[in-house]
């Protein structure tokens, strides 16, 4: 699967940020652009509220392997990525990535597997609904580490609807914590908190490194590594700290479909997301993702049987007051143009959603710019 298009411009053209000066009622390809962010963002909100369903199932019989339930979607990535990305680059060129970028992606796996371990583990102690907006802690993740390292700026008044939003994260803990239940029984509902905020930190770094690979390189060979790796990573994390739970855990059909259907969400959702990080950024990213809470909630009410505690809907609408704010702040469209890359994104790969592909299709048809062979 091969989501970059292979287009370059001509030796020694220069395709400047003025290729894109066209506002977005004048340029169809914005607006295209905007749509397909609009239809993957709500894929990915099915997709992560659907991990976490299967996760909670899981919990409820029994079964609580955060470590072990992840592995089959590094497998599956393996499979497909690492497949198509050998065919294409062939073992020798493959070979000099691995030992050029191969430490980068160790370093990304890493990231996302404890990310992802933390987060499962989290459902052990705590329910549903409260994971689902504890989510909203990698967003701060993200902007710190954005504005710090990429070089990325925000609005004051993004930066407002962000702090509100963390007020609401605040009301969920206070309450979790205070009343001892929110939304559904739990072990330990504060342990379970904060396995939840080290998972959701841990995929705000993933977010952040995995958009600034995106960028650069073609997604195919980023998740073929994220996957290669994450299958290493996932297994020494699952040996260390799944061993007990592994053997004292439920097995039977139910447990098996649970797993498959995570394991295939999961597939999904790791497939979708380069496209968002392309189109639009780390931070649009996880905010997009917190519309999930919507399916998250309807199904805890009806699957799980949850009754929401009162002060469940007031960390909600103040997490939601936050991103409107955030969003009437700043335009989401401009975000595929990386700071990082320059201002004529010279540096980043011309793939499907990217600014440099825009910037080359338009000046194309101006004639300023010519295909010219294979990009990677």
């Amino acid at each position: 699967m091969d989501y970059d298009n292979k287009h370059a411009s001509a030796s020694g053209t220069t395709v400047t940020a003025t290729a894109g000066s066209h506002d977005a009622d004048e340029n169809p390809e914005v607006i295209e652009t905007a749509i397909h962010q609009i239809e993957a963002k709500r894929i990915l909100a099915l997709c992560i509220t659907g991990t976490n369903t299967f996760s909670t199932l899981l919990v409820n019989k029994g079964t609580s392997i955060p470590a072990f339930q992840t592995l089959f979607n590094y497998v599956l990535l393996t499979l497909v990525y690492l497949s198509y990305t050998i065919y294409q680059y062939g073992f020798k060129k493959w070979g000099k990535v691995v030992l050029r970028d191969g430490w980068k992606y160790a370093i990304l796996s890493f990231l996302d597997v404890e990310g992802n371990y933390f987060t499962v583990l989290a459902y052990r102690y705590t329910n549903l609904l409260s994971a689902q907006l504890l989510n909203f802690w990698s967003i701060v993740c993200v902007v710190i580490i954005s504005f710090t390292l990429l070089k990325v700026r925000y609005k004051w008044a993004q930066i407002l609807g962000i702090l509100v939003a963390c007020g609401g994260m605040g009301i969920l803990l206070a309450s979790d914590h205070i009343q001892g239940s929110n939304g559904g029984p739990g072990q330990n509902l504060l342990k379970g908190d904060l396995f939840g905020l080290a998972g959701a930190t841990l995929y705000g770094l993933s977010n952040v490194f995995e958009e600034w690979f995106v960028s650069k390189r073609p997604v195919y060979e980023v998740l073929s590594f994220l996957g290669l790796f994450g299958i290493i990573i996932n297994g020494a994390t699952g040996a260390i700290f799944d061993r007990t739970t592994l053997i004292g855990s439920t097995w039977d059909g139910d447990v098996a479909g649970y797993l498959v259907g995570y394991t295939l969400v999961l597939f999904i959702f790791y497939s979708l997301a380069p496209l968002i990080l392309r189109m639009g950024s780390a931070a649009f990213f996880d905010i997009s993702l917190l519309t999930g809470n919507f399916w998250g909630t309807i199904i805890g009410i009806h699957v799980f049987g949850y009754a929401i505690h009162f002060m469940y809907p007031i960390a909600f609408v103040c997490i939601i007051i936050g991103l409107v704010v955030y969003f009437l702040a700043g335009s989401m469209l401009g975000d595929s143009k990386k700071p990082w890359l320059g201002d004529s994104q010279a540096e980043g790969v011309a793939g499907f959603g990217t600014a440099k592909l825009k910037a080359l299709n338009l000046a194309r048809k101006q004639g300023f710019a010519a295909s010219e062979g294979d990009r990677i």
